[in-house]
This record gives structure tokens, sequence and C-alpha cells, in this order.
């Protein structure tokens, strides 16, 4: 497969033709921030480099190029599962070939202000699950705590090792108008999608390579090693313990992520049914009889992990886990509860949450929310239903949302009608002319909106993967990127300082 791309590939010419001349003539990014096409003065050598190279190249090249790749993510089976598609259980996520370049100080505000954030998260969850005292000083009101449907009782007075809850955090970040990066929302439970961030490098190595010779971008092929690091730091079972994935099965959305990390972490993948709990440990049935399990990276929600606990009804979990899990007997990441953490409600007291624990500003700011569960909150956001991004809070995947300057006034009417019957459930947010990027459709390269979620990875410290999943939103003119609702993905380019070699 390697060699037969390798040899269709034809190197990318140098020099010659302007960043808005060639392939991108006639691109108009409007007034959204270009990811790719700085605006004068805001760019960089290498970012400025690449951008000359894909001018430079013909765009029937390019299609070309992307159909290759298109080929090759079928062949190996790089694929995500939409439920809701019954004829089509395995689709692939549509791979745009135009990179997405990150300077190293832009990279290094995203680095430090997703770490602070990861840290204040785990400082909260430990509170929470012990002195409740955020509550107790007023700065989050205990009802969105107490009262968030994944607030787990059964954590409470329980010490995670190192006290942490969230050892893989993906934390979604836009940009606006300005360039400026603003925290979109926090997921602390079971982020997916990193393992397109490294097929996509894999796509990239083979089909584009001469588009990233001489330059200095940062490597992300070592996640699995690190993930693997972070929770050996956090098991028992000495300086060798025996971790695992922890899966539902193939059936699941994100099964061939599944797979992928637990070869990359090079851990056996596992369901429920292969793992046993007695005497308080877990043990993992094999052809040789039952080995211990110390360590269990799950990608398995908190409601069917454990029988005994949860839905007494799963088929999914493991009878006993949480047992073995108190008794100290094996590790979970991510731990049971964190849920509360990722509530979009929650989210807008973030930057309090930073405040309160780390005695610091927050690097990443949020987008301006507006909590519906709070009288002024739900005030604003119905007098302001046709300027405003309304969310459901228990909803992910882009799913229930609706963007008020283009929805129809029955459309909007009937949001009144849903907010008002379950106010709690519903943040607003200003609409944000979110960057854009330039990618491959139909009539050639155009301008789509992008975001993207860089992967933390945390044990005894963290560590953030120097990209993260570029979305972008295949549809023109489209706000949402989610895989589910069309979008695609690109290959994040993290460059090192100075840029080129």
């Amino acid at each position: 497969m390697q060699q037969q791309s390798q040899s269709t590939v034809q190197p990318v010419a140098s020099g010659g033709a302007g960043p808005h001349a060639g392939l991108f003539e006639g691109y108009d990014p409007g007034k959204s921030f270009c990811e790719l096409l700085r605006p004068a003065g805001a760019s960089d050598q290498a970012i400025a480099l690449v951008a000359e190279r894909l001018a430079a190249m013909p765009l029937d090249e390019l299609r070309r190029r992307s159909k290759v790749a298109e080929t090759e993510l079928f062949n190996l089976g790089i694929t995500f599962t939409v439920y809701s598609e019954k004829d089509a259980i395995d689709r692939i996520l549509p791979f745009d070939l135009i990179p997405r370049v990150i300077s190293a100080p832009e990279w290094e505000t995203i680095d430090t202000g997703v770490q602070q954030r990861v840290a204040a998260l785990n400082l909260f969850l430990h509170d929470i699950y012990h002195n409740r005292q955020i509550i107790k000083d007023g700065v989050i009101p205990e009802s969105l705590v107490l009262g968030n449907p994944n607030y787990r009782p059964e954590m409470v007075d329980f010490a995670v090792p190192a006290k942490t809850y969230v050892h893989v955090c993906g934390t979604d970040i836009v940009r606006d108008d300005e360039g400026q990066f603003l925290v979109l929302e926090d997921n602390a439970r079971s982020p997916s999608g990193v393992s397109y961030v490294i097929e996509n490098r894999h796509m990239m190595a083979r089909i584009f390579s001469d588009l990233m010779q001489g330059l200095r971008v940062r490597p992300v092929e070592n996640y699995g090693m690190r993930l693997h690091e972070a929770l050996a730091e956090v098991s028992p079972g000495g300086n060798n313990p025996r971790l695992v994935l922890l899966s539902p099965g193939i059936y699941n959305s994100a099964y061939f992520e599944h797979v992928f990390l637990a070869r990359e972490m090079g851990v056996p993948l596992v369901e429920g049914r292969d793992l046993v709990v007695e005497d308080d440990r877990v043990w993992m049935r094999t052809t040789a009889g039952l080995a211990p399990v110390h360590g269990i990276y799950r990608r398995l929600n908190d409601d069917f992990l454990d029988p005994e606990v949860f839905r007494p009804d799963s088929q999914l979990g493991v009878r006993g886990l949480m047992r073995a899990w108190r008794a100290g007997n094996v590790a979970i990441a991510n731990a049971i509860g964190t849920g509360v953490a990722d509530d979009k409600a929650v989210y807008a007291y973030m930057p309090r949450i930073i405040r309160y624990y780390l005695g610091q500003d927050a690097i990443l700011q949020n987008v301006q929310t507006n909590i519906c569960g709070e009288p002024e909150g739900l005030k604003y956001t119905l007098d302001n239903l046709d300027k405003l991004v309304c969310k459901p809070v228990g909803e992910s995947g882009g799913y229930g949302i609706v963007i008020g300057p283009r929805a129809s006034k029955a459309e909007l009417e009937e949001l009144r009608a849903t907010i008002l019957s379950d106010p709690a459930n519903y943040i607003s947010q200003p609409m944000i002319q979110l960057s854009v990027a330039p990618t491959l459709v139909e009539d050639g390269v155009g301008p789509r909106h992008v975001d993207l979620r860089p992967f933390a990875v945390t044990g005894e410290k963290t560590w953030v993967l120097p990209g993260g999943l570029t979305r972008v939103a295949l549809r023109k003119g489209s706000l949402i990127v989610n895989s589910s609702q069309g979008g695609g993905s690109k290959d994040t380019w993290v460059l090192e300082e100075g840029g080129l070699a």
C-alpha cells in the first residue's frame, strides 16, 4: 500500500505562484481569520512556504492525491459509525489534504492553556467528591454539581491515585475573527478522535511528504507510549503493571479507535466478558488461565461499567470492578464521575474554577456563556434567541444545537417552548465567526470553518499531544464540525520554533 502511494506522488512545484494565485485563485475567507493565508503581517516564513507550495499545485493533482487518500482510508478500515444510518454501519471520516498549520508561539498558548484547564478540572473533581469547598464558598451552585446526572455518589471520599480523575482530556478550541483562541467545551469523560490525528499524519507522510519537506513539524506518533506511561504511573503492580483497554465492542461508533489505541499502547483490547473480579482483584481470561490486570483504560460509559453498582442489566461491564478499584487493586482511566467536569453548564464557570483553585486567570478564555438554569441567563437568552447559539447541556456530537441567526421564526418559537420546559438543560452563546482553512471542495478550494481538539494525557503530570484533531465543516457556511453531522478532518502541523529546518 505504501509503495503504491509513493509511486503516484509527483513533487510540489517550488516558487512561482503567490498565495492568492494558482490553487487559491478566487479564495475568499471573508471576515473570517484564515489559518493558512493569514492577514498581512500575521504569518511566518514556514506557514507562508506551505501556502506558496500549495498555490503552485494544479487542482487536478490535488484531487488525484485526495482520491488516493480516500482509497487508503477505506482499505485501512479507518472508520466511525453513525447509528442513525442503519444501512451504513461504517463510514470513512472525510479527510482533507490541505493541512492546518500552527506556529510555535500559537502552540505555546494552547499547550499551557490546556494544561491549566486539566489541572483545574482535576482539583475541581477531587473537591466535589470530598470537601465541596468550592460549593461552600459560593463559587458554583450546589444544584449544578449534586443535581448533575453525571455526579456519582459512589465516588464520595474515594481518593484516586495522584488525585488524577481526568487522565485523557479533549479540549475543543475555536478561533474568532481576530485569531484569538477560545475554548468551546471540555471533554473529560471519554474524548475520541486521537486515532485520526495519528493516522492523518501517516497519510500525509505517504501522500504529501513533499509539502512537509524542509519544515520542522512536531511528531505525534508517541501518543500511545505517553498514554501507557501515564496510566502505568497511577496503577498498582510495581514497575511493570499489566494494562488493558476496555471496549464496549465492535458495534461502538469508535471501535476502530479502540483497536488502534490498544495497538499503539501495546496492550490487550478486551470486552467486559474477558475480565473477572475475584477477591477484589481484576483478572483477564487468557488461554493460559487468569492473568492479573492493574490498569484499565476504559472506553465504556459509567452506567455500564459495573452492574453490581450501576445498571444491573449491563452486559458490557465487569461485576465487582468498583470494589477492586476502591480496594486499590486496579486503576481506571478516566475515573468514574468525571462527566460533571465536562457538563456544558459547569463549563460556564471554568474561568472562576481556574481562579479559585490556581489563583490564575484563564490562559484560554471561554466563549461567553449564558446559563438558562439561572434567571438572568434565561431572560437574556429568550430575549435574544435570534442572535444566539443554543445548546442542550446533555447532548454531544452537535445534536440539538440551534443557531439563532440561521433559524426560522417557527424554529425559534419551538426552541423557546423547549427551553422554557426545561431551562436547566440549555445554555446559549454568541455566534462566533469561526476561523476557516482552505479545503478541497467540489468547485475547487474554498474556506471552511474549523475547530481543534488537542489531547492532554495526565498521570502524575500532564502532557499535551502537539497538534490535535482539526475538524472541518465540509458543508459551505456550516459551523458544525462534528463527524456525525457531516464534518471531516485535517492533519494538524505544529511547528518547532523557527519552523524551517
